[in-house]
């Protein structure tokens, strides 16, 4: 493919960088495709030049994202042992984990081993209560109460110690997870993760639904039978919620799932959205992950996460209906938690206890923050400051409990690999971990970290970076930019809304600030006037008065605002630059 040349823009907050694409790449995919040239140019951008490569990625099939599943390493076994148990009516445990894909994949396992005859049933950990992961003390308990086979989802993966458990108590342990491998795999029965180095399945990016999906499909597959429909909503809560990449086959199931939750609503997807106050004619990718999946987190963030599962697949309407306003209200409670952690933070930056000018690491720890909300605390913080953040729950038997967040420059998995002397627990991801560790060892992983970004990473890597898709004038956000937009849903993870540089507006009235957070303009380029938003930037109030009469360049996504029945066209700022 022939190289693109990248652009730069020094922004408010951002270094842009967007790619200048050839006219004439552009101009024949827009004639190609019948879509306007700023989409032809987000396609282009994102590697997709070709008439096979772009028609794939638009119209993507079950037969080009589908591999054979006999490559997903022990999936045979783990499926004839499942099918074993089923027949000889064994009891099975089915152990998740407690946020969205942890529910979502219980809640799959359930539904799906229950129609066949399955003696199944599930336990999901309290996250204050439990802990993570399956432990040794729940294997006894299994043993004790007469199961021979455990299936682990979107866990098991560093279950080392309950394995051996599990082999000494004469239980099969069927290990189906996501999470990076470390050097050695736990001796469980079956393991099925395509994270594994000698796993042969082509995809690699699935959530823990996505893996228990993989392997209910084969099983259903072998018993000649169809899947319940409701494992597509399941599958495309988790996947949504993992924050996942949305390509290849991940982006065929949600685009999937989509188009099933907008004709069949369960009465669990009805009362999230009654919930969140999603009054839309379709429900997108972005809404999910927004507004339906963080009610369903707040269960294992702040209470019992087995709730969760009985509502997703419950038939009861009334019990889902409760359950339902239970999930409303430990909603708004994560929301006043993590405002309250968040304050603490911004108080520690400004007395200077942490300090942002000569430290590349956030890292902060509280008794007081609970340890389901600090994770969301952490990402806000990374997309503030650019920072790798860990923040941590202490607990009375002087341990810390984290959740750290990453930039992309910065692998946060294996930094905290190359410190496991550190460290009491840890897994995750690049730039999503979980970790426990002694209280006196935070400020020497704190040492080792600084130290190790400092040795890896430059100062332009350090920058905070905004990737923008393409450059459009004022006149190209229309309608027809909009519906075009929607052939590239559903937006994510590595499928990104795409973001576009418009050049040289001007304000035409004076900047409105909105609740204290939010900026509001009208702009003003090219004959066209729109409407420009920025979502929790209120310095940018000030800058907007000061150079009120200045052409500025603007770094927005473009979005169709419904209000009152009239539909108009908005963009959503990221960034300015004067």
């Amino acid at each position: 493919m022939k190289e693109i040349k990248v652009t730069s823009v020094k922004g408010s907050k951002y270094y842009w960088y967007y790619p200048e694409i050839d006219k004439s790449t552009t101009s024949r995919i827009s004639s190609s495709f019948n879509i306007s040239f700023p989409v032809a140019n987000v396609l282009a951008a994102r590697g997709l030049t070709t008439k096979v490569e772009i028609t794939n990625y638009l119209f993507t099939t079950f037969d080009k994202e589908h591999s054979n599943m006999s490559l997903m390493k022990d999936a045979d076994k783990a499926v004839e042992r499942i099918l074993k148990a089923i027949k000889d009516q064994e009891k099975i445990l089915i152990f998740g984990d407690y946020d969205v894909d942890g529910i979502t994949s219980s809640a799959m396992m359930m539904q799906c081993l229950k129609p066949l005859g399955a003696n199944v049933n599930f336990f999901l950990p309290h996250r204050v209560i439990d802990g993570y992961g399956l432990s040794t003390k729940i294997v006894k308990k299994a043993a004790q109460s007469g199961y021979k086979v455990i299936i682990t989802v979107d866990n098991g993966i560093t279950a080392f110690d309950p394995a051996l458990e599990a082999k000494k108590s004469k239980i099969d342990l069927i290990i189906t997870d996501h999470h990076k491998p470390h050097e050695h795999i736990p001796e469980a029965f079956a393991v099925v993760n395509p994270n594994q180095l000698d796993c042969q399945y082509p995809f690699k990016h699935f959530a823990g639904v996505g893996v228990t999906f993989k392997i209910l499909s084969y099983l259903y597959e072998k018993c000649g039978k169809e899947l319940p429909h409701k494992v597509y909503e399941l599958l495309l809560l988790g996947t949504i919620a993992d924050v996942v990449p949305l390509t290849g086959e991940n982006r065929f199931w949600v685009r999937h799932g989509l188009n099933y939750i907008n004709k069949v609503e369960s009465s669990a997807f009805k009362v999230l959205k009654q919930n969140s106050g999603l009054i839309k004619p379709a429900i997108k990718s972005l809404d999910v992950g927004f507004s339906i999946t963080p009610q369903i987190n707040a269960l294992g963030r702040l209470d019992d996460p087995r709730d969760g599962v009985k509502f997703l697949i419950g038939s009861d309407e009334k019990e889902v209906e409760r359950i339902g306003s239970v999930l409303f209200e430990l909603n708004q409670a994560r929301r006043e938690i993590e405002r309250s952690i968040i304050k603490d933070i911004e108080s520690s930056i400004q007395s200077g206890k942490i300090d942002l000018e000569n430290e590349n690491i956030i890292m902060a720890a509280s008794d007081n923050w609970p340890p389901g909300v600090i994770g969301l605390v952490a990402s806000r913080m990374v997309s503030a400051y650019g920072k790798p953040t860990l923040l941590f729950h202490l607990t009375d038997k002087g341990l810390a409990k984290g959740s750290c967040r990453s930039i992309s420059e910065f692998n946060m998995f294996e930094a905290l690999q190359a410190n496991s002397n550190l460290i009491e627990q840890f897994g995750g991801h690049a730039q999503a971990a979980g970790l426990s560790l002694k209280l006196e060892n935070l400020p020497k992983l704190k040492k080792a970290l600084e130290e190790r970004i400092s040795k890896l990473l430059t100062p332009f890597d350090l920058q905070q970076k905004l990737g923008l898709d393409a450059v459009a004038s004022l006149a190209d956000m229309n309608h027809k930019l909009i519906k075009d937009m929607n052939f590239l849903e559903p937006f994510g993870h590595c499928n990104n809304t795409p973001s576009f540089l418009v050049k040289n507006v001007v304000q035409v009235q004076k900047p409105t600030l909105l609740k204290d957070q939010h900026v509001k303009c009208q702009i003003f380029a090219d004959g066209v006037i729109k409407p420009l938003i920025f979502f929790y930037r209120p310095e940018l109030y000030e800058l907007f008065l000061k150079r009120n009469e200045e052409p500025f360049h603007v770094a927005a996504q473009v979005t169709e605002n419904h209000w009152n029945g009239r539909i108009s066209i908005e963009l959503l700022g990221l960034d300015v630059s004067f």
